[in-house]
């Protein structure tokens, strides 16, 4: 890598062996991060202290392939990573995300030299941000960001970027930009880089605490050394967008199963029972009893979905093919469909369950509804049930993008 600049300063983060000591910190990480999510996301009070707490525990760090020293846990364990986050706080799971998929471009299309350097950012604790999206173009994919020659040999980066998760908190943004012959690159920016602003305008109503605000890009100067050619990765087989996708997944997933917790906690210590049932606790109603079951079984199913899927990007891995990446793109979209559905429904029956007082705006019993609402709003799951049908009936492969 050229030139002398550095990511701002991160701690020292542990560096996890294994899928085990993954799912371990996950599991702690989410039991922390619980504690204050309600208060959080109240009040707005952006999680930097948690991101810290993430970046030391080393879950960021956990895809970083073997031979750079990482654990490079499977697929399946780092859906269970993000969704046992989202049981502590939806928001913090979501800050992440980006990162994964941005330390997956590198995996597939960096050179040694990129994937030396930045492995060894990403296993020291610093953190992908995402600078994509863009508002106001015609589709999510026509991206209008630019990557200039300069006559060093460098680009300049000009755009806008709306919807830019994990950036504020970022040592390094990734920002998705078009060369001169318009093919898709990612650009590995410096947090600090001259010309380079985040704007923390994100107001969304739920998942509050994301941050995901704006990227201002003003011929921001990056080394050619710092981009990579990201339009590869789609002439061929991959499985970059069922990956994002199940992240996605996994965080609806532990959303919902978050927001039915809640729901029995409530009943069992807060709730009245109705005085036609006769017993003497809510959690005695045999109504009640019957809508848990059924809330139960969706959760459960939506979890087999996840844990299924990603089990299929994992054989996809082992042995990628155009047949097994439809494949694993068709499992993750079908999962995806389902735990979208399943966390609204909860998050909305959380509320029937528990009854008025439930309601009440200090109690904030409404974030589940309103992180499950605001999340599934991604990408439309309508054409991923239109993907998953040409598939069975027709043997119609999914699109090479990101977002399946």
């Amino acid at each position: 890598m050229t030139g002398p600049t550095r990511s701002p300063a991160a701690g020292s983060a542990h560096v996890i062996a294994d899928d085990a000591e993954a799912l371990a910190v996950a599991e702690e990480l989410a039991a922390e991060f619980r504690a204050g999510a309600a208060g959080r996301d109240a009040a707005r009070k952006l999680p930097h202290a948690e991101v810290e707490r993430l970046s030391a525990s080393g879950l960021l760090g956990v895809t970083v392939p073997a031979g750079h020293g990482g654990a490079e846990v499977r697929a399946e364990t780092l859906a269970e990573v993000f969704r046992l986050l989202a049981t502590g706080d939806p928001s913090l799971a979501q800050i992440p995300q980006s990162h994964f998929v941005y330390v997956n471009v590198l995996r597939r299309q960096g050179t040694p030299g990129q994937q030396a350097f930045f492995f060894r950012e990403v296993l020291a604790g610093r953190r992908f941000g995402n600078a994509q999206s863009e508002a106001g173009t015609r589709h999510v994919q026509d991206i209008h960001t630019r990557l200039t020659p300069a006559p060093d040999g460098s680009f300049l980066l000009s755009g806008v970027k709306h919807y830019s998760t994990g950036a504020l908190f970022a040592h390094w943004i990734p920002v998705l930009a078009r060369a001169e012959d318009d093919a898709l690159h990612v650009a590995y920016v410096p947090r600090d880089a001259p010309g380079l602003a985040v704007v923390d305008d994100w107001d969304g109503m739920g998942q509050r605490t994301t941050a995901s605000g704006t990227v201002k890009l003003d011929r921001v100067r990056v080394p050619a050394d710092r981009v990579v050619p990201h339009h590869l990765t789609f002439r061929g087989p991959q499985l970059h967008g069922a990956v994002a996708q199940l992240l996605h997944t996994a965080i609806d997933a532990g959303i919902a199963a978050a927001a039915l917790a809640e729901a029995a906690e409530f009943v069992r210590t807060r709730s009245r029972p109705w005085f036609e049932s006769g017993h003497e606790t809510a959690a005695e109603d045999p109504l009640l009893i019957q809508r848990f079951g059924e809330l139960d079984i969706r959760l459960r199913a939506a979890e087999a979905l996840l844990a299924t899927a990603a089990r299929a990007v994992d054989a996809a891995a082992e042995r990628l093919t155009d047949d097994t990446a439809a494949a694993a793109s068709v499992a993750v979209a079908a999962a995806k469909v389902f735990a979208g559905t399943t966390a609204v429904e909860t998050g909305d029956a959380l509320f029937e369950l528990a009854g008025t007082r439930s309601a009440l705006d200090g109690l904030n019993l409404h974030r589940f509804w309103r992180d499950a609402r605001t999340h599934t709003l991604h990408d439309p799951a309508r054409w991923k049930v239109q993907h998953i049908g040409r598939y069975l009936l027709n043997g119609t492969l999914p699109p090479r993008h990101g977002l399946l």
